[in-house]
């Protein structure tokens, strides 16, 4: 009987279900609020719309400063309340939101069933605030981060299914998720758009990736759900725009195919049905330019963001490599995901190319904010986190790799490392060493990490596990 349980156990796809089991496990340790400026801006744009049917934020902005306030936390008002020559408001007279559109459109649904819940609970007897500031939808709201994050991962996982086995592509989908920021922005920074922007990239990438290689056979009706997704992302974080030099570059290799092989007519439908993907992405943009025209005055974004912009990327590489913000400094495993590209391509050479042209553009893109490149307050280097699929699929493949040469035991225990590394950062970042929040601090570092950590985390468990939101500077929970 036990013989038969483990054949039949190896011949399941596992994975899956493995991913769902550690997202559940997770979600009692969450901490769903709105507290930070940037959370703010994002939820203000669902609540205003939803519940006083304009984009002016005062209200919104207000009642989160007086929320801060209470814990002797300016931090919200001074962001969002106070003007000065950086951070002017717009010409409108409205308050300045310099935050996309589309992470609130991802959350709708949710905050919808909570607004119908407590509608439900008030005809019950319950006496909920139904006011978009209740506990219900703030709790909606970030809950709707962690499903995102699942489909992302679920996404991700099958995608590297297609060059790895069930093992490779499990192992290396959760290291990723568990060893970069992308776990700190799905269950502790809840509500920001990174969790939506990744799964908007992962199912984008889905689609294609399904037709890969056979880009001809790729129907109008795709092409217009890519073009609806690649919108969606744009409007969720303008930078994930650049993702789409992925589809761009397999549109422009199969130009040249067809054109040196005379085949008119086929490059012609080609060409109608990208046409098709290009007046689907604009039509999905005009949420954010509605939005923009109403709060700038013109459909354009904020001075505020354009102004930070050096063409140039002055700060390329150190996005990647810099001491104290670099991305790979603070997350190893992302590259190992680079490094793992190199084996996909020994499967699909043009794969991983693309792929690692779409990277490229997310760096070209991070260095090119002058100022704000190193996202210093910030945990990790965030606007790397919609990359996840290609970090997983170069992953998978070099796990695959090892697997067949040294076995799954190292390759779990690296793996571990690699988790303990960033939930270790994690810890000192949020409770134990706060200053690692403006840039990470070599000195005494594996002393913190493997002594410290470990011992303050004992300590406060209680409060970890039953009172967490007392840990943070800002108490609203």
């Amino acid at each position: 009987m036990h013989i038969r349980f483990i054949r039949w156990l190896q011949t399941r796809e596992l994975g899956p279900w493995i991913i769902l089991g550690v997202c559940l496990l997770l979600l009692p340790l969450s901490l769903p609020r709105v507290a930070l400026s940037d959370e703010v801006q994002y939820y203000a744009y669902l609540r205003s719309v939803y519940f006083d049917g304009d984009l002016d934020f005062r209200n919104e902005y207000e009642h989160f400063a007086a929320q801060g306030r209470r814990f002797g936390d300016e931090a919200v008002a001074l962001a969002l309340l106070r003007e000065d020559a950086v951070n002017p408001n717009p010409a409108t007279g409205l308050l300045r939101n310099v935050a996309p559109v589309g992470a609130a459109l991802l959350w709708a649904p949710g905050f919808i069933l909570a607004d119908l819940g407590v509608l439900l609970a008030n005809g019950l007897g319950a006496e909920i605030a139904r006011d978009g500031y209740a506990r219900p939808y703030i709790v909606a709201v970030c809950f709707m981060t962690v499903l995102y994050t699942l489909l992302g991962l679920q996404l991700t996982y099958r995608m590297a299914r297609r060059y790895s086995s069930d093992f490779a592509a499990t192992v290396a989908t959760l290291t990723v998720f568990l060893a970069s920021p992308l776990v700190f922005y799905t269950y502790i920074a809840m509500p920001w758009s990174h969790a939506p922007g990744f799964f908007l990239f992962a199912l984008l990438l889905s689609i294609w990736l399904r037709d890969w290689g056979r880009a001809q056979e790729r129907t109008l009706a795709t092409w217009l759900l890519l073009g609806l997704l690649g919108g969606l992302m744009v409007i969720t974080r303008e930078q994930l725009g650049l993702l789409l030099i992925i589809p761009a570059l397999e549109a422009l290799g199969g130009y040249w195919l067809l054109l040196r092989e005379r085949a008119w007519q086929a490059a012609l439908r080609q060409f109608g049905r990208h046409v098709a993907f290009l007046v689907a992405l604009l039509l999905t943009l005009t949420p954010q330019l509605v939005a923009y025209q109403i709060l700038n005055g013109r459909p354009g974004p904020s001075a505020t963001v354009a102004g930070k912009l050096d063409w140039t990327s002055p700060n390329f590489f150190n996005t990647l490599l810099d001491p104290g913000r670099g991305a790979l400094l603070w997350a190893p495993v992302l590259a190992l995901g680079l490094v793992g590209l190199v084996w996909l391509g020994r499967r699909d050479y043009r794969l991983a190319l693309v792929l690692l042209a779409g990277f490229l553009a997310q760096t070209y893109i991070n260095g090119a904010f002058g100022t704000t490149w190193h996202l210093r307050g910030a945990f990790g280097f965030r606007r790397l986190i919609e990359c996840t699929p290609i970090f997983v699929l170069g992953l998978a493949a070099l796990v695959e790799w090892l697997r067949l040469r040294s076995g799954p035991w190292p390759i779990m225990a690296v793996a571990l490392l690699l988790v303990y590394w960033n939930v270790g950062l994690i810890a000192q970042w949020t409770l134990i060493r706060p200053e690692l929040r403006r840039e990470l601090i070599w000195e005494g570092m594996l002393y913190y990490q493997f002594v410290e950590v470990p011992s303050q985390i004992v300590e406060r468990l209680w409060a970890l596990l039953f009172d967490r939101c007392r840990l943070t500077t800002n108490q609203t929970c």
